[in-house]
C-alpha cells in the first residue's frame, strides 16, 4: 500500500503502542485520527503529533465498549479526512487477578474493550473501505492470545478472542481488497495494565518496535498477506 495520503484510525492512540503508531503513520504521509475516552489526553496528543510536516492528526473521544460512540468515531474521520483506508484496534484494558478476585464487572469491561470494541470498530469500518477500494486492519492482539497464564484468565480470554475474530474476519473480506492482521506482543515498555516504564526494563520492546511492525505490514505488496506476526524481546531475564 502507498501510504502517502491516505487515512487511518488508531483506537487507544495517545500513548503507549498506539501513539508510537500514529507517529510512525504520520511520518509516512498518513492522516490519522487518533481516540480515547479523555479529552485532554486527546489535545495534547494531537498537538505533539501534528508538529509532523508529513501526516496530519485530528482527535476523537470515544469508549470503543460504546457502539454508538465508535459509529461517531468512523462518521466524524469520514468528514474531517474524506474516508477511511487503515484501522488500527489498539484500545485494551488489563485487569490482572485470579477469576476469584475478579469481579463481574472488570471481566465484562476487559472483553467489552478487547474485543467487543474491535467488533464494534471493524463493522463500521468495513463499509467505509468497501467505498474506498479496499483498506487494512490490524488488530494489536497479545502473546497472551496463545498463551495462558495464572492471574491472566479475563485477559487471556479477550486476546484469544481477538484472534479468532481477527482470523474468521480475514477471510470474510480479502475479496473486497481489504487486508487483515494481528500482532501479537510479547512484554512492552508503556503504562499497560498499571505498569511504570524504565529503563530498568530496557529489555523490553519498546512501542516504536511494534509500530515498525505495522508499517512494515502496510508496505507489503497486494499479493502478499501476514496474517498474524509474533513479536517478542530478543534477550528477556534468565529464569
Amino acid at each position: 500500500m502507498d501510504l502517502k495520503h491516505k487515512t487511518a484510525i488508531v483506537t487507544g492512540g495517545t500513548k503507549g503502542i498506539g501513539r508510537g503508531i500514529a507517529e510512525a503513520l504520520i511520518r509516512e504521509g498518513v492522516s490519522v485520527c487518533i481516540s480515547s475516552r479523555h479529552q485532554n489526553e486527546i489535545d495534547k496528543a494531537v498537538s505533539e503529533l501534528n508538529g509532523s510536516t508529513e501526516g496530519s492528526a485530528i482527535g476523537f473521544v470515544c469508549d470503543v465498549r460504546q457502539h454508538d460512540q465508535v459509529k461517531a468515531l468512523i462518521e466524524h474521520t469520514v468528514q474531517k479526512l474524506g474516508g477511511l483506508d487503515i484501522l488500527i484496534n489498539n484500545a485494551g484494558v488489563g485487569i490482572f487477578e485470579t477469576v476469584a478476585q475478579t469481579s463481574p464487572e472488570d471481566f465484562r469491561a476487559v472483553l467489552e474493550t478487547n474485543l467487543f470494541g474491535v467488533f464494534y470498530c471493524c463493522h463500521e469500518a468495513i463499509p467505509q473501505m468497501k467505498k474506498r477500494g479496499g483498506g487494512y486492519i490490524i488488530n494489536i492482539s497479545s502473546l497472551a492470545g496463545v498463551n495462558p497464564h495464572p492471574r491472566m484468565a479475563a485477559y487471556n480470554a479477550s486476546k484469544f478472542g481477538l484472534n479468532g475474530f481477527s482470523e474468521a474476519l480475514m477471510q470474510e473480506v480479502r475479496h473486497d481488497n481489504i487486508k487483515v492482521s494481528y500482532v501479537m506482543p510479547g512484554s512492552v515498555n508503556t503504562e499497560f495494565g498499571g505498569d511504570s516504564p524504565g529503563d530498568e526494563k530496557s529489555w523490553q520492546l519498546t512501542p516504536a518496535d511494534i509500530a515498525r511492525v505495522v508499517i512494515d505490514l502496510l508496505h507489503h505488496d497486494d499479493r502478499s498477506l501476514a496474517s498474524r506476526v509474533e513479536i517478542r524481546p530478543s534477550k528477556p531475564p534468565k529464569k
